[in-house]
């Protein structure tokens, strides 16, 4: 039987010591953070089969840190826990993607269960992924499973915010977005940036184009957006 690895992401240190105590028998690994930064830090580095929010933190709370995850295409199971029991946080989390909302105080023996039930669904659900899943628009061909983005066989390095923009895209050809509905789909926020659109097209264009100032695959809709063309 493999161990799992789980982030537990509360400033709480009673509970997450409660918590880590309580899967150990279960052969659950879990590494803790109290703050945004030690949070961020761990994810950019290790691999987690599960993470655990704490919707308020001393210095942000968990709905943000979700956003970060999601931002770096990371996709495993996420529980919130809360001592916020009103159904707009509830409905908040769910609604941005979370698997599940605890509420304080809970019973450990749920809280278990819990995690391991998310566990062996998320297990299946990379099983049936390890079938290879490709986008094919030639000549590019983004692989799902690794991430990795190819023109005619060759791969392009991209960063994780380009692989996502590219993705959309290739999800979605010849179709016309504004700066708007790209920054909500890829970015997750309502909150246009105009700029940083503008930024990650500019940077994906000097990778995919063989002409980054005359573009071939991501067009300018001049007065509206861009889109994917080929």
């Amino acid at each position: 039987m493999r161990s799992f690895k789980v982030l537990l992401v509360d400033d709480d240190k009673v509970i997450c010591k409660m918590i880590e105590k309580a899967l150990e028998p279960e052969n659950i690994n879990i590494l803790s953070a109290s703050t945004e930064v030690e949070a961020e830090n761990i994810i950019d580095n290790q691999n987690f089969d599960l993470i655990i929010l704490d919707v308020m933190l001393n210095d942000t709370d968990g709905f943000e840190i979700l956003k970060k995850i999601q931002m770096k295409g990371i996709e495993v199971p996420v529980i919130f826990l809360s001592g916020k029991k009103q159904d707009y946080n509830k409905i908040l989390a769910l609604g941005m993607g979370a698997d599940d909302y605890i509420t304080k105080p809970f019973s450990m023996a749920v809280l278990i269960a819990k995690i391991k039930a998310h566990l062996r669904r998320g297990e299946k659900i990379k099983k049936m992924q390890n079938v290879s899943r490709k986008i094919i628009r030639e000549p590019f061909v983004l692989d799902i499973n690794t991430y990795q983005l190819f023109k005619n066989g060759e791969e392009i390095v991209c960063t994780s915010k380009e692989i996502m923009l590219m993705k959309f895209f290739m999800e979605n050809p010849n179709r016309v977005f504004t700066k708007e509905q790209l920054y909500e789909y890829v970015w997750r926020d309502t909150v246009i940036d105009n700029n940083s659109v503008m930024v990650y097209v500019r940077h994906l264009r000097k990778k995919i184009e063989d002409s980054p100032k005359h573009p071939k695959f991501v067009k300018t809709v001049w007065g509206i957006g861009y889109k994917f063309s080929v």
